[in-house]
């Protein structure tokens, strides 16, 4: 009997978000508020990593603004993430790939996962 794990099913509101792993490239839609308006804003980049499980579960997302590199840290389960979107799937072997933070140019770019069909 895991009270805690019981708990946190309880409390978590279940988002439908895609599945994705480090290495994919995806678009965060989250909520901003400010003062007594609320937008949403787009925050695309790389998944670093996946980490936690239950409602302390996190992903990594790295973009590059101009030469800047820029992370964030998303909870999976929070309130404020509108939708996940993939724009598309990396071909990675490791679970965190913190090596991506010092690429540049083309050594920076990662392979998309090859999807075969049935049909072909």
């Amino acid at each position: 009997m895991d009270l805690i794990g019981e708990i946190q099913k309880e409390i978590i509101a279940k988002n439908e978000l895609p599945t994705f792993v480090a290495g994919d490239s995806i678009i965060v839609n989250y909520k901003i508020k400010e003062g007594n308006k609320e937008r949403i804003q787009q925050f695309q980049g790389v998944v670093l990593q996946r980490r936690g499980s239950g409602a302390t579960e996190t992903f990594t997302v790295r973009k590059m603004s101009g030469n800047i590199g820029v992370e964030r840290i998303f909870p999976v389960n929070s309130p404020f993430i509108e939708s996940i979107s993939i724009v598309k799937r990396g071909a990675v072997r490791r679970a965190r790939i913190f090596y991506f933070r010092e690429r540049t140019g083309k050594s920076a770019r990662i392979r998309e996962k090859k999807v075969f069909s049935k049909e072909a």
